[in-house]
């Protein structure tokens, strides 16, 4: 199992592209109603079921076995905002119980992250201020310096989580070399890297 500890908009998407290009089943955000017949698991987000089986079954795992990796693993929506990413105890329980699970941390400049959220429809103007957050208390965020900070916190976090633990990988997802490192990190070929659910830079009229 592959995990990803990437904020929205440090190349989640483009991970879980690369991922799925070596035939790995991969669950990004929202399980599509098209990868599993379980319908416990049809139509629910990544983050809702870690924090189930989390909590009622001590195994954040416990109904996402059939994926080979999660590559974005938070939900923030009005009455929903989990983000197992900055869970300490939930992190801490998956390396106890799957100790051959590797994490990745997806990684861009801050400012390029944050620039991107503010830019993705609701989300870094609207629904990151106004929701709570771990590390990003409701009514915070609404200057771009707060979500920067929020950001380069996240980062810290988990380097002071996983330090140089073998089974994790800050994966810089602009470098040159990123296919081949993950391609390193993970024991397979990737065959595809781009760039993926991009965002078009705004102009102004």
């Amino acid at each position: 199992m592959i995990i990803n500890l990437g904020l929205p908009k440090s190349g989640t998407t483009t991970l879980a592209e690369a991922l799925k290009s070596t035939g790995m089943r991969v669950a990004d955000h929202k399980i599509a109603r098209n990868q599993t017949q379980n319908s416990d698991l049809a139509g629910s987000f990544v983050a809702k079921q870690l924090y189930d089986g989390y909590f009622d079954h001590g195994d954040p795992l416990h109904r996402l076995r059939e994926f080979d990796a999660l590559t974005e693993i938070n939900v923030l929506k009005p009455g929903l905002s989990l983000w197992p990413q900055t869970d300490f105890g939930l992190l801490q329980t998956l390396r106890e119980l799957e100790p051959e699970i590797l994490f990745v941390l997806t990684l861009r400049p801050a400012e390029d992250i944050v620039d991107s959220m503010l830019r993705w429809n609701n989300l870094g103007k609207q629904r990151m201020p106004r929701l709570q957050i771990p590390g990003l208390p409701a009514g915070y965020g609404t200057r771009t310096l707060d979500l920067i900070r929020f950001v380069e916190g996240h980062h810290a976090f988990v380097h002071a989580i996983f330090g140089d633990d073998p089974n994790f990988l800050p994966l810089h997802v602009g470098d040159p070399d990123a296919r081949d490192i993950l391609s390193g990190f993970i024991g397979q070929t990737v065959p595809w890297w781009g760039r993926a659910n991009a965002n078009p830079v705004q102009t102004p009229d």
